[in-house]
């Protein structure tokens, strides 16, 4: 892959995930939490990633309840990823 590639790759997962940030805003406003609140938000969030990796690994153990999208559950972990890590910079700048 070349670098050109690459780097347009990089900006589609980071628009992906912009996006997902202001769906999750709108959804819920903006959040401030504890950080063991965050810990069990992303905490969830991983565990739908583990859930789409098992079904691409072990399709015959999911349960059709299980998370199947790897990509959209990445997003939305690197989504709440970057809440926390807004929080942070806030408060360091508070």
């Amino acid at each position: 892959m070349k670098q050109a590639d690459v780097v347009e790759q990089m900006a589609a997962v980071n628009t992906d995930i912009q996006e997902e940030r202001r769906r999750q805003n709108a959804k819920w406003g903006i959040q401030r939490h504890s950080y063991g609140e965050w810990l069990a938000i992303l905490g969830e969030e991983f565990g739908e990633v583990c859930q789409a990796i098992n079904g691409i690994h072990f399709p015959e153990d999911s349960k059709p309840t299980d998370a199947n999208n790897l990509y959209e559950e990445l997003i939305q972990l690197a989504a709440v990823a970057a809440a926390i890590a807004e929080q942070v910079k806030e408060e360091s700048e508070a």
